[in-house]
């Protein structure tokens, strides 16, 4: 480990650009992953913090959210053998305020549960980015597919769905916006819910799939995201192989003098560690920071459980990397090596 520092720090400008790319990289991974998690929330926050369970969408609708409709009688018999159960719609819409401005949201109604919020007919809870628009509690919204109006009674946090604002209403108030009568899916929580041959059931995982929209949005991100951590990983095996090549005198003289090529490899893992933990601490703490700063408006989400995770697996692609690139060490003839004359 002594022979890896000094080299290390006789030679500081080398590593530091190796450090400066991982740096780079790993930051910009971060903030991408930070991005695709935040429009993941802004665009199915509410299924999203359901607990787990299963949802039921009709056969008929192909595995589309949207063409779901559960019959009323199949849809009654399932509440009633399962409780906890809850049948619920969703849909895209809008209100005008008192000034006649139009604001963009996603109609929500439900059966009575403790998994959404409840409200009387003719009242709305809305998403809290509402309030920042101006919409203000006991305003009164309407709606031109609707006969009445709504009466704002309150707001909820982080409730947004296909990036809207969510706003909760009464069944009765749904189906005449929309005209229809039946529910677009049921939603059973808990591990051991039950099968049912009349519906197709989808985990909480395989529903979101079934938001149009959701997949191809995160697929795109995740797939930027994991070609950056490929790439680091080609980084590292480049830029450590360019050294080795440059090392080999060095090496040859090592082995020479009863140096194990083990020992070379702790070499390169150990100058492989230090650079990526000095480089991820950086990228982690640019990132937090940025998180505080970004613009209000903009969706950016990024968990510690998600930067651990991304920091192990720049870990393990640094390591195969440096080791990929440490094969030509374990080949080196050590006279052949002195006489190339580089060290």
């Amino acid at each position: 480990m002594k022979i890896a520092w000094k080299e290390m720090k006789k030679n500081k400008t080398r590593f530091l650009i190796l450090g400066s790319i991982i740096f780079l990289v790993s930051f910009l991974t971060f903030i991408i992953s930070g991005l695709a998690n935040g429009l993941s929330q802004d665009n199915a926050a509410l299924i999203k913090d359901l607990p787990q369970g299963q949802f039921y969408l009709n056969k008929d609708a192909d595995k589309t959210y949207n063409l779901s409709k559960i019959d009323e009688g199949v849809q009654q018999q399932i509440l009633i053998d399962n409780p906890e159960a809850t049948a619920f719609s969703v849909q895209m819409g809008f209100v005008n305020d008192a000034e006649d401005k139009q604001h963009s949201l996603a109609f929500v109604t439900s059966t009575h549960s403790e998994l959404f919020t409840n409200v009387k007919e003719g009242e709305i809870v809305l998403d809290r980015s509402l309030q920042e628009d101006g919409i203000q509690v006991g305003d009164v919204l309407t709606n031109n597919q609707f006969s009445g109006e709504f009466i704002v009674k309150g707001f909820v946090d982080q409730q947004k769905y296909s990036h809207a604002p969510v706003a909760f209403i009464d069944m009765t108030n749904y189906q005449e916006i929309y005209r229809v009568m039946e529910m677009q899916t049921i939603f059973i929580p808990g591990k051991d819910a039950p099968t049912l041959s009349a519906l197709d059931s989808f985990s909480n995982k395989e529903f979101l799939h079934a938001i149009p929209s959701y997949s191809a949005e995160q697929m795109s991100l995740n797939m930027i995201v994991w070609f950056l951590v490929i790439i680091s990983g080609m980084l590292f095996a480049i830029f450590f192989y360019m050294m080795n090549v440059q090392k080999i005198g060095l090496y040859g003289i090592l082995k020479a003098i009863g140096m194990k090529t083990i020992s070379l490899f702790k070499m390169i893992w150990y100058q492989m560690l230090v650079i990526t933990a000095l480089s991820l601490a950086l990228s982690i703490a640019l990132s937090q920071a940025f998180s505080l700063v970004a613009p209000d408006g903009m969706p950016f989400h990024l968990t510690m459980d998600t930067v651990l995770m991304l920091s192990a697996v720049f870990m393990v692609v640094g390591f195969i990397g440096a080791t990929i690139s440490g094969f030509q060490v374990k080949n080196i003839e050590p006279l052949q090596a002195i006489q190339q004359g580089e060290m």
